[in-house]
Order: C-alpha cells, then structure tokens, then sequence
C-alpha cells in the first residue's frame, strides 16, 4: 500500500513539473511573439523573390508592423488581426504603388532576341569567313557569325544585326 502511495505522489510531482515546463514554454513564446512575426517576415520576402509580384511582401510588410505591434499589445488573436489589417491595407495601398513603379507596361520594351538587335561587342575569337567564332556583349560571350559570310578580326568592335538561336550576326562598327 505503502509503494502505490509514493508511486501515484512522485506520478503526481512529475506531472507537476511537467506541466510548468510547459507553461514556462508558452509563456515564454507569449512573450516572445515579435519573434515569430519577423520569422513570418522574412519567410514571406523569401517567397516574394520567387515571385516578383509585390503580392507576398504585403504579408511580408504586415507581419513586420505586426511584429513591432507585438512589443506593445498583448494577445495572440489581437495580433493576428493587426496582421490582416496591415496585410490588406498593404495590398490596397502599397501593392499598385509597387506595381506602378517597378512593373511598367513599356508596349515599346524590347525583349529576348529583339533586344540583342543592335547591341555593341568585341570580338574575343576571330570570326572566318563562313564560319563561327566568339563575341562579347555586356560580359557575356556569343557565337557569332560575320554578316554576308565576312571575316572579322579579333578585338574588332562590332553591332549585332540578326539573331538565330544563340547565334548572332555581326558586323564591323
């Protein structure tokens, strides 16, 4: 009788201690929140790079006002409303001034292939007649061709005419 009284008391002392571990840990992360908003943060400014259209860092921006927030408001469920509200005038507000700046709708941008057109190099590997030899552009090294089959010399500067798949047709500036 004796060994099931000392068995449930040290049962009872463990659950105990147990139970203030455990809100010692909720407490602390009560307390600590502003960490888990400027994790929330920087996860979503990680995730904003993926996509580029400024709709992930409103999440981003409203989990950081949140987490200062956090230093003066107490309350989890207080808090995730500071974040949706930060959230959504962010999108509203912050989103298509974004937009508006870094997206421009230029109808006379050039991209691709079209962009190449025009641009000036130096030729690194000498280009034969007929043949293929190497161009720099901006740091970056093209195979090239000599518009009509024309042979160009190495350190020769030279504009991009055409362009073919990777290859470019060049002709002496």
């Amino acid at each position: 009788m004796c060994d099931f009284f000392s068995t449930f008391t040290l049962s009872i002392i463990k659950a105990d201690y147990s139970l203030k571990k455990h809100t010692a840990m909720i407490e602390y992360f009560s307390n600590n929140l502003w960490q888990f908003w400027t994790l929330v943060g920087f996860i979503c400014l990680i995730l904003e790079l993926t996509s580029g259209d400024f709709f992930i860092m409103c999440f981003s921006i409203g989990a950081f006002v949140t987490a200062i927030a956090s230093t003066f408001v107490p309350g989890f469920m207080v808090q995730i409303i500071i974040f949706a509200v930060a959230s959504l005038l962010c999108l509203f507000f912050v989103r298509p001034l974004a937009l508006k700046y870094f997206h421009r709708k230029d109808e006379d941008r050039l991209s691709n292939a079209d962009a190449m057109i025009g641009r000036k190099g130096v030729v690194t590997e000498a280009i034969p007649a007929g043949g293929y030899g190497r161009v720099k552009i901006d740091g970056d090294s093209w195979k090239a061709c000599g518009e009509n089959d024309q042979s160009i010399a190495k350190d020769t500067r030279v504009e991009v005419v055409d362009m073919a798949s990777i290859i470019i047709t060049v002709k002496p500036v």
